[in-house]
């Protein structure tokens, strides 16, 4: 057997999924301090059952479930499973390999399985205790293991011991056991102790036996003088219930009498109401025709009217058109323009040329002048100046100043006209932002609107639905109250007693404490129960004591009437109703005052309730004494058998009804209260949120409104606007022509004055041919001025065309326009003819239509009034039938009344009988007839039989026909003397237990049977404890024998690891074993000292190893797990204890965590194990032999 695999995930620094597969001999685990390499050996401890946090390096269970780092989160679950080869059958399961699990949550749950089956942790423990694998784990040695087994005691180090020879489970069992025994000692002294009780009882139950065997003889007259008591009540009341019959017939007589009167009534009442529905129709019909007819009347009055005025106004309506604007004459007028625009068309075409013509000659005269433009220009020109003269320059001049001057005029009111748009459009597009913004203020605060719109309207439907649920809770709640109130009524008129026993009730006597129907309360449930035990008793009157029930009954008997009373003193000496586990006592359901408590007592003794028949059954098998009654009211003894229907009509089951009743009334009533209230609450704050919710539709509308007036109004604003920017464009334009203008005059301005002051020097003419020059100037000159002459010319024409072209399209489209109105209103003057015709024959049918229905009018109130006269009539004659109904319904519910009253009346003597007959079954056990045949008043009484002889009737003497001898007739008083006798004698027996005979079989029977136990349970425990010392010897020998293989192999084991030094086991206790603890000894080479404290800390160590290593080669293991044993060790003693490893790897398979090279190459395989910075650890592996082969 060896460790195949251990899979671990979630547990401590195993985040992800991590399995390690072993196989035998050496595994070493390596990795940096802190990677986790004593996780793995945490874990294998953790899977096999360890239960010590702080063995597990932790602070509590939980502290193994990865807690995350930074860059993982941690996890809900720790789960770790090992696998087991188990070929060779060494653990006690039918499988090659046992897999084992556990989990445990974060939440504290933990899970165990064995192959994947859920166990408990002690099925694992005992899987491996049988393979030497303990709850001690010394197969397992981890960090800070070998300290502990240094300072561990004396009887820790046996248990290292006896966990390897296996018998630690046999301590544990053995230590179990004893504390069961101990625990059994206790109920074993408490059963003696009830033994004892019951042999006590025997001896006072046996005497309540021999009482109850003397009072059957009394109670045998007290049965007989009962019956014949209850046949005589019988038999008067079943005589008056056949004269009651025979008076019934009588009333019925009268009743079928008046009913017939009744029917003939209602018959002509159905008549008069049938011809009353056939004329009420017409009569409503006719109304409606003579209203109909009148509205029409009235409408084709209006109509008529209507159209006269409308006549009239079409007729004074007629269309007068403009003569200005006849669009012949526009379209004339446009014609003559049009020709104008041609005529100015070709001038401007003309303009075109000379323009052409201008600028060619310019062109050419500046050509021929450009060679002395520069040095003789000047002089040229002021020689043809001076010769054209100063005075024409300057008039000149004065001339192009003055052109310069208005084009200067016309540009500043240009500019001031642009200022003016400027100043317009600026205030223009203010007031256009000015509405846009509160335009989006509006539409924001639209938003608002519609959101306190919506919840003031959320709030009113809420409260509505609410409000119409509560007025249809209030509907229903009035009906159900309604249904109540008169259901109460009815049960309380069932329920009404009858006329003497009011009067005794109402009189406030203090004898008379009340019905006792009335006096006590029943558990719910236990209704019918309690009726069906009761029977007539629920209705009789309870007075003080039987003297005030005496004197009570005197005052009946003077009124010659009847009534049941009861003793409320009761019984003093009736014996109280033993308890059952099985069934539950009836008086333990029935509660009242306390002065009617010994009344109950005595009048449910021996009665007892269960649920269902199958139980009764079982309680009277069991207790044959007992009268047992079902919840359903079915009664059960070992006599008699019935099932009871008084449940319904007695008084506590119609008061049980009343008073749930009157429970369901005031619940619906205080329901309907707070209904009402919430109602009335409701409708002030209903009014509230309707105001809100309109006051908030009134802003919504006034806010819609507002904003379609802004968006109105910014639509004309934006218009206004776009208006006003095309005008100034136009103005811009002008503007920009007028300043172009203004350069060309400007130009030519500078040029006449520069020609006037050269003109006005004194300068010397040159010799040059003056009039050449004079000619070349002026014909450049006049060729510009041509040139600009006809710039303005051209300009001024095309505008002219512009302008008549826009006149001629104005003149055309009003032209168009006007021609569409004159159609429509043609058409329309054609229409309103039309309409004044169709008016006036409108006027005149509606005058014709009159007067027919005019007609109709009066002939439909004539009929009217016939209709309203007959059914006057018929109600008359209704009413009086009605009136006549109603006395012979009084009369009817006269009879009614009485019948129901003698219907009360036979119905109470009925359950009067019925509860003699009840009582008769029950008490006695007889039928009404067999008591009757039996022991009615005309059967004849025997005399009297000795009370002490059991067998005096089989020895009376008898006729022919077997009645007795020496018989009398029956006489009612001497059999209730006789009953008091009798009763009497039962009484002086004082109590009497009538199940004291079956009670003491049954006591003496347990007597027996708890006898006979107590004997096999001192004889079970005389068995447990021999058995326990079959185990304390089994335990001895097995442990000296692993003791003393052991001590011999720790002494081996020493000399190899210590040479020269001296080692050894020695027992604390020698002469008991089954106690004794183990000391180590050990002396190194060289030094005297034993104590372990006293070693260094590699002798101490070593030590430890050594004493682990003799437990392992005297108690083979499986598998050993060693976490950094080494450590401390130098590389001698290292080498001495590989060489015990690779002897340990012969017989068992060893993983051993490690820093040690020595120790890493005397592996068969390496798991490397490191941490990267995540904190989450990694695990990898390698064969050795594959190493050497590579």
């Amino acid at each position: 057997m060896h460790l195949k695999t251990l899979t671990v995930r979630g547990f401590k620094s195993f985040a992800s999924a991590t399995t390690f597969e072993f196989e035998p001999g050496v595994t070493a685990v390596v990795g940096p301090n802190g990677s986790g390499k004593s996780n793995v050996v945490d874990a294998l401890a953790w899977v096999m059952g360890e239960q010590g946090a702080k063995t597990l390096r932790g602070g509590k269970m939980e502290d193994v479930i990865f807690a995350g780092t930074s860059g993982r989160p941690p996890l809900g679950r720790a789960h770790v499973s090992l696998t087991i080869d188990n070929a060779d059958g060494q653990l006690p399961i039918d499988y090659a390999e046992v897999t084992i699990s556990r989990t445990l949550f974060r939440a504290g749950g933990s899970e165990y399985a064995i192959n994947g089956n859920s166990c408990r942790l002690l099925d694992i423990q005992e899987l491996l205790s049988d393979s030497g694998l303990g709850r001690e784990m010394h197969v397992i040695v981890g960090q800070g293991q070998l300290d502990r087994i240094l300072h561990a005691t004396a009887e820790d180090r046996r248990g290292f011991i006896e966990e390897a020879a296996g018998v630690l489970k046999h301590r544990r069992r053995k230590e179990k056991t004893l504390r069961k025994l101990q625990a059994m000692q206790g109920n074993l002294d408490r059963l003696e102790d009830l033994n004892s009780e019951v042999r006590r009882q025997l001896a006072p139950l046996g005497r309540q036996a021999k009482i109850a065997r003397r009072a059957q003889t009394v109670q045998h007259d007290v049965r007989d003088a009962k019956s014949r008591l209850l046949a005589d009540d019988l038999v008067t009341m079943n005589n008056r219930l056949a004269q009651d019959i025979d008076d019934e017939s009588k009333v019925q007589a009268q009743q079928q009498e008046a009913t017939d009167r009744l029917e003939r009534v209602k018959r002509h009442i159905a008549e008069l109401s049938a011809q009353i529905e056939s004329v009420t129709p017409r009569l409503g019909q006719m109304q409606d025709t003579w209203v109909a007819l009148s509205t029409q009347a009235e409408r084709f009055r209006s109509l008529a009217a209507l159209a006269r005025e409308r006549s009239k106004l079409l007729e004074s309506n007629e269309t007068h058109f403009d003569s200005s604007r006849d669009p012949e004459r526009l379209e004339s007028q446009a014609e003559r323009l049009s020709e104008e625009l041609e005529e100015l068309e070709e001038a401007v075409e003309d303009r075109h040329e000379i323009l052409a013509e201008a600028v060619e000659a310019k062109e050419h005269a500046e050509e021929e002048s450009r060679a002395e433009q520069q040095r003789m220009a000047a002089m040229l020109r002021a020689a043809a100046d001076r010769r054209e003269g100063i005075s024409r320059l300057a008039s000149q001049v004065a001339s192009a100043r003055s052109r310069v001057d208005v084009t200067r005029a016309e540009i500043v009111r240009l500019q001031e006209s642009v200022q003016s748009f400027d100043s317009d459009l600026e205030l223009d597009q203010r007031s256009h932002d000015d509405v846009s913004a509160d335009l989006e203020t509006q539409l924001a605060g639209e938003t608002d609107l519609n959101e306190a719109f919506e919840i003031a309207d959320h709030e009113f439907s809420t409260l509505a639905q609410a409000q119409q649920a509560d007025v249809q809770r209030e509907r229903e709640l009035s009906v159900r109250v309604s249904g109540l109130r008169s259901r109460l009524e009815a049960l309380k008129l069932n329920t009404k007693p009858d006329d003497q026993s009011s009067k005794l009730l109402q009189s406030a006597s203090t004898e008379l404490l009340g019905r006792l129907g009335e006096l006590m309360t029943v558990n719910p449930g236990y209704e019918q129960a309690v009726a069906a035990i009761l029977r007539d008793n629920a209705e009789a009157l309870v007075a003080l004591d039987a003297s005030s029930a005496a004197r009570l009954l005197e005052q009946l008997q003077a009124d010659e009437a009847s009534a049941v009373f009861l003793h409320a003193s009761g019984n003093a000496d009736q014996p109280s109703t033993p308890s059952l586990h099985s069934a539950i006592s009836a008086r333990d359901v029935v509660g009242s005052e306390d002065k009617i408590s010994a009344l109950l007592d005595q009048l449910f003794a021996g009665h007892y309730v269960v649920e269902e028949l199958s139980q009764a059954q079982a309680v009277v098998a069991e207790y044959p004494a007992a009268k047992v009654t079902t919840l359903e009211g079915t009664t059960f003894s070992d006599l008699r058998s019935s099932v009871g229907d008084a449940a319904g009509a007695s008084l506590i089951a119609q008061q049980a009804m009343v008073e749930q009743t009157e429970t369901e009334l005031n619940e619906c009533q205080r329901e309907l209260s707070l209904v009402e209230e919430r109602i009335a609450e409701r409708s002030p704050q209903l009014s509230v949120a309707q105001q809100q919710r309109d006051d908030a539709l009134s802003a919504l509308t006034e806010s819609d409104a507002a904003i379609d007036e802004l968006s109105s109004y910014l639509a004309r604003l934006g218009q206004k606007l776009r208006s006003a920017q095309a005008d100034k464009l136009k103005l811009i334009e002008r503007l920009e022509a007028s300043n172009e203008k203004l350069e060309i005059e400007q130009e030519s301005l500078e040029e006449i004055t520069e020609r006037m002051e050269m003109a006005s020097t004194d300068q010397e003419e040159e010799t040059i041919d003056d009039a050449a020059r004079a000619a070349l100037a002026d014909a450049a000159a006049a060729a510009r001025q041509q040139e600009l002459e006809a710039r303005l010319a051209l300009r001024s024409s095309e505008e002219r065309v512009s302008g008549l072209r826009s006149r001629i399209e104005g003149l055309r489209r009003t032209a168009v326009a006007e021609r569409n109105h004159r159609e429509v209103a043609a058409r329309r003057a054609e229409q309103r003819k039309a309409q004044a015709a169709n008016a006036s024959r409108v006027e005149q049918a509606a005058e014709r239509v009159l007067r027919f229905i005019e007609v109709s009018v009066s002939m439909a109130g004539q009929e009217r009034e016939e209709l309203a006269s007959k059914k006057a009539e018929l109600d008359q004659m209704l009413s009086n039938q009605r009136t006549e109904a109603e006395q012979l319904s009084a009369e009817l519910a006269r009879l009614a009344d009485a019948v129901h009253r003698d219907e009360m009346a036979r119905a109470e003597l009925r359950l009067r009988i019925e509860n003699l007959e009840t009582k008769a079954l029950e008490e006695l056990g007889f039928t009404p007839d067999h008591l009757i045949a039996n022991y009615g008043p005309d059967q004849l009484i025997p005399e009297a039989i000795d009370e002490d002889d059991k067998w005096g009737s089989l020895r009376q003497n008898v006729d022919e026909e077997g009645n007795p001898l020496g018989t009398k007739p029956f006489d009612r008083v001497e059999q209730e003397k006789r009953l008091k006798k009798a009763e009497r004698d039962l009484s002086a027996l004082g109590k009497v237990n009538p199940l004291a005979l079956e009670e003491f079989a049954a006591l003496e029977e347990r007597h027996k049977f708890l006898s006979g136990q107590l004997e096999d349970l001192k004889k079970s425990r005389g068995d447990l404890e021999q058995i326990i010392a079959d185990v304390d010897a089994h335990v001895e020998r097995v442990f000296t024998e692993a003791y003393n293989d052991t001590a011999v192999q720790f002494k081996r084991i020493f000399d190899r690891l210590f040479p020269g030094g001296e080692g050894q086991l020695v027992l604390t206790d020698p002469e008991h074993m089954l106690t004794t603890g183990i000391e180590v000894e050990a002396r190194p080479a060289g030094k005297k000292i034993k104590r372990l404290s006293l070693l260094s800390g590699g002798e101490r160590s070593l030590t430890a190893v050594a004493l682990l290593v003799a437990i392992f080669k005297a108690r083979p293991s499986p598998f050993y797990v060693m976490d950094e044993v080494e450590a401390a060790l130098d590389d001698m003693n290292l080498g001495r204890l590989i060489t015990i490893f690779e002897e340990l790897r012969e017989s068992s398979q060893l993983i051993v965590i490690t820093h040690q090279k020595k120790t890493m190459e005397v592996a068969d395989a390496l798991y490397g194990v490191t941490m990267r910075g995540d904190g989450v650890t990694t695990v990898i592996s390698q064969k050795m032999e594959r190493a050497g082969s590579q």
